[in-house]
């Protein structure tokens, strides 16, 4: 079966062809019913003037002039079985097709003999010929009128529909505050559903924005009572139990700072400070900084990139501790054109990460190991940040690989490249 063209599968089209539709089967309809009352109208007046006829004759003298060049008598070219009809003493019509059309014979019977008349209905024909056409253009006419008609209605839904799914999509995309707007009409379920999305926008950004309240909130909370617990711990004698109490200090201290920075980038407050760079030394850079066991391999370094090395180098830190923490050795990073590959050699990504993406306090699978899962939550916040695109999946001989994809520098800016020098100075 064909594939039908996208263009013609849209509302719009539908409409217009269902107006199409209607208005050929309506004028159809309505002509072939005024064709065949009129055909009969037609036929009905022949029979009608053609018994008349010889029903005059019959009781008329023979030789009555009103009679002469209408009622013959016996003629040859009689159509067969007249003749029989009448001789059983009826007074009969025929409709017959003759060399120059449709006829009406007419025939009574007289003295043995046959009285018979005849009617062309060549003339009627004609202009049943004639009135066909005649509503053939009205129904033409009437169908040039219904589609572009139904084309502006359904033109018009079309639009407000697209302007519905594009909101939709924008508040999908992260934009909350994101409105459809207009009334709701009685009877008007487009603007139902256009005030519906609204209505479900607005509670969504409420509930999301209490989230990142809360979010923000138990992060300050925790804050002060962290300082003062990390200072403590600081002056416990150097013993095991005191090294452990530093330990978990440290991580509760991460804990809250991911808290804080997620925070951030869900309020949208985070912003760019976008400089040319040289992506190869920008990731050696990064790499030497996590003091991890990492394999850095360079497959050419293209153009400039440009983008925030202080992001950068928080993305790559947390791609990198998330390939240790959660896959197996060795941990490779491959620096290309605009690209940056972290791989490991462990069970690879779960297929809900692959699937969704990052979920904050998700680690996928139990064998991916522990943690709070928000390394590559705030990884692919970064990325969004700086303008550049980050890939999750897993390579076909196994590990996870993740991609980031940055974009190229400004060329204004080209003349100056940045030195990303340390991104935590």
């Amino acid at each position: 079966m064909p594939r039908v063209p996208r263009r013609f599968r849209s509302l719009r089209w539908r409409i217009s062809l269902l107006a199409g539709g209607v208005a050929v089967l309506v004028a159809g309809s309505v002509g072939g019913l005024v064709h065949w009352a009129t055909q009969a109208q037609f036929r009905d007046t022949a029979h009608e003037n053609v018994l008349e006829r010889v029903r005059f004759a019959a009781r008329a003298d023979p030789g009555d002039p009103r009679n002469a060049g209408v009622v013959r008598i016996d003629p040859p070219e009689a159509p067969p079985g007249l003749r029989e009809r009448v001789l059983e003493g009826r007074i009969v019509t025929m409709e017959v097709r003759g060399s120059n059309g449709p006829e009406v014979w007419g025939a009574a019977p007289r003295d043995g003999r046959m009285l018979v008349t005849r009617k062309s209905l060549t003339w009627e024909y004609a202009e049943l010929r004639r009135l066909d056409a005649t509503m053939a253009a009205a129904g033409g006419l009437a169908v040039a009128v219904t589609v572009p008609v139904g084309a502006l209605i359904a033109g018009r839904m079309s639009r407000r529909l697209h302007e519905a799914s594009a909101t939709a999509r924008r508040i999908a995309a992260g934009e909350l505050d994101a409105r459809i707007g207009g009334e709701a009409r009685p009877g008007d379920e487009i603007g139902e559903l256009s005030s519906a999305v609204d209505s479900m926008a607005a509670a969504l950004q409420a509930r999301l924005q209490g989230e990142q309240r809360f979010t923000a909130d138990v992060a300050h909370e925790l804050r002060t009572p962290l300082m003062g617990l990390a200072t403590a711990a600081e002056l416990l004698s150097q013993e095991l139990a005191a090294d452990y109490v530093r330990d978990r200090v440290k991580v509760l201290g991460g804990l809250v700072e991911d808290l804080l920075e997620v925070s951030r980038l869900d309020a949208g407050v985070e912003e760019a400070d976008l400089l040319p760079c040289a992506i190869g030394p920008l990731v050696a850079d990064c790499v030497r900084r996590t003091g991890l066991a990492v394999e850095l391999r360079e497959e050419g370094t293209g153009p400039m990139v440009g983008t925030d090395p202080r992001r950068v180098d928080r993305i790559l830190a947390n791609l990198i501790a998330n390939a240790h923490r959660h896959g197996a050795g060795p941990v490779v990073v491959t620096v290309g054109a605009r690209r940056v590959d972290v791989r490991d050699h462990g069970p690879g990504y779960p297929d809900e990460l692959l699937a969704q993406g990052p979920q904050r306090f998700r680690t996928g699978a139990a064998e991916r190991g522990r943690g709070h899962g928000l390394g590559l939550t705030i990884a692919l916040g970064q990325a969004l940040v700086v303008g550049a695109e980050l890939q999750f999946a897993n390579a076909p001989d196994g590990g996870a690989v993740a991609t980031l994809l940055l974009p190229d520098a400004d060329p204004a800016d080209a003349d100056d490249p940045g030195d990303p020098g340390d991104p935590e100075e």
